[in-house]
């Protein structure tokens, strides 16, 4: 799927655990697509081979992931008309309620 021409390979020493191995070998790999300018990077294996296949992996996985189109936004703020409607009612509650209160002596 991917053409290995769009790929920047580089190799970098990892960071982390490890020992007198993993800090005299660059087995660290990142993977750059050079079309879209996506990076994936891969330091788990003290192999060069196997970092180099997760992140093609990873990097493959991106690219499917940037290429999936968007499932549109369903509107869920409710309409001016609906919340004018909400309103009124709420407002005629409010003054049946208000109807039900002791008369005061100055009114």
């Amino acid at each position: 799927m991917l053409d290995i021409n769009d790929l920047r390979i580089d190799y970098f020493r990892g960071s982390g655990p490890g020992g007198q191995h993993r800090n005299t070998s660059e087995t660290g790999v990142r993977v750059t697509h050079l079309p879209s300018g996506l990076v994936a990077t891969a330091t788990e294996s003290r192999s060069r081979h196997m970092n180099l296949q997760r992140a093609l992996a990873r990097l493959e996985e991106k690219l499917a992931a940037r290429n999936c189109k968007r499932r549109p936004r369903i509107a869920t703020r409710p309409s001016k008309t609906s919340v004018k409607r909400r309103l009124e009612g709420k407002q005629r509650l409010s003054h049946k309620k208000q109807l039900r209160h002791r008369v005061k002596a100055d009114e």
